[in-house]
């Protein structure tokens, strides 16, 4: 039976004296608004935090971690660290505008978004687009810390590539399990969801914490143009000193706000991967039951499947609506089913770049062929899951997502 993982021992100690030591007066890191902002201001001594689109959201989502996330103090503290440093990005992203206006003349043209659903191949499928030297992905240590932009010439050995590792393997030490679910790396590509969290409205905070009224506003209420419009900056700040032909960028996250997104990138091209949606409830049910627990001492896999369920059923429901309405034109998106995929990369990847009509060289394919030699899908482990440990009924879920299935012809992979 799926269940939370438990936190190495000094990390549960750390969680049982900060209690005790709130109790006595000490109090833990604060959430309010305007004490991280003060921090973040006091830390990058800069103070344009740009326009003020991200206040309702920040308060929502702060809202929303107060009373619904059930934080533990390291969670507090996780959450606590991790809004600071939204702040200070987005700090020192408009300071770089400011002082260098150039920055967001430059052109993001023709983006290919990968937007698959979780857990259906698009994390490898980045991975490989980013061993084409034409291509540019963002990599996770220039999200994590963009200023000052990334120069060609010192790329590959920026100091922020080390620190950035460090940073990331203090988390697998937390929570060891994490490494056979989701490949992380300084140097792998970073999702577009860790952008948009510089406007709060992004669903990285979903998958890392409990959020039930922040996701009900987010996914209800939300104008999503600010998370887009600070996106492009984000990507023109990156590429100033760096650039590249095309962006290749990833996030599933783009199919529930896909007007918003193709309003700021009319001309992106879509590559959607396709996988049994039960398949990738189940995998992510899992994912997110070992990444909350980080955060907080109630994690419940069957409340997570209920949520991402209904988050789901939503985005397929949307991916068609999109289709029909011609708010994607078919000439630009491809579909690229998960198992033919998996059975052949590359035949899939020729598939997305005729469509495009890119070049795939044979520099490309042999950068690609090598990365897949050294970097198996399994490296860390498998991960395993099962979908009885949603706690939901296979039937019943099946028949919510009937329509995508038909509509893509999808497969199922799991039977009663």
């Amino acid at each position: 039976m799926l269940s939370a993982p438990i936190l190495p021992l000094p990390v549960r100690l750390y969680n049982g004296a900060r209690r005790l030591a709130n109790q006595v007066g000490l109090p833990l890191p604060s959430l309010e608004p305007d004490v991280l902002i003060e921090r973040a201001r006091k830390n990058t001594g800069l103070s344009d935090l740009g326009p003020d689109s991200f206040r309702e959201p920040l308060r929502r989502l702060v809202a929303s971690l107060e009373e619904d996330a059930g934080l533990h103090a390291l969670g507090r503290s996780i959450a606590a660290t991790q809004l600071v440093s939204n702040l200070e990005n987005r700090i020192h992203l408009h300071d770089w505008i400011a002082r260098e206006p150039s920055i967001v003349q430059g052109e993001v043209s023709r983006p290919i978004l990968i937007v698959g659903m979780a857990r259906s191949g698009t994390s490898i499928l980045h991975e490989l687009f980013g061993q084409d030297p034409t291509v540019r992905v963002p990599a996770s240590w220039e999200v994590l810390t963009p200023t000052p932009p990334p120069e060609r010439e010192s790329y590959d050995a920026d100091p922020r590539i080390a620190r950035c590792d460090d940073a990331l393997a203090q988390t697998e030490r937390l929570i060891p399990d994490f490494r056979s679910m989701h490949r992380m790396a300084a140097r792998l590509p970073q999702e577009d969801v860790a952008i948009t969290s510089l406007e709060f409205t992004s669903m990285i905070f979903e998958a890392a914490f409990r959020l039930p009224s922040y996701t009900t506003w987010f996914h209800h209420e939300a104008d999503m143009a600010p998370a887009y419009q600070i996106h492009r900056k984000f990507l023109q700040l990156l590429q100033w000193r760096c650039p590249a032909e095309r962006w290749v960028l990833k996030t599933p996250a783009h199919l529930w706000s896909l007007e918003a997104c193709l309003a700021e990138y009319p001309d992106a091209c879509l590559v959607q991967t396709h996988r049994d949606p039960l398949s990738v409830l189940s995998s992510l049910t899992s994912l997110c039951t070992t990444l909350r627990a980080l955060a907080s001492e109630t994690v419940d896999p069957h409340d997570i499947a209920r949520e991402w369920q209904a988050l789901n059923d939503t985005a397929y429901d949307a991916s068609i609506d999109a289709r029909e309405s011609g708010l994607i034109d078919p000439s630009r998106v491809i579909d690229i089913h998960f198992a033919e995929f998996m059975a052949d990369p590359f035949a899939s990847i020729r598939k997305i770049y005729d469509k495009f009509e890119m070049e795939f060289t044979p520099g490309a394919e042999a950068g690609m062929r090598s990365y897949l030699e050294t970097h198996t899908t399994e490296e860390h482990g498998k991960h395993r899951h099962r979908f009885e440990d949603t706690g939901l009924v296979v039937g019943e879920a099946r028949e919510r997502v009937k329509r995508y299935q038909e509509y893509f012809d999808v497969p199922s992979e799991i039977t009663d």
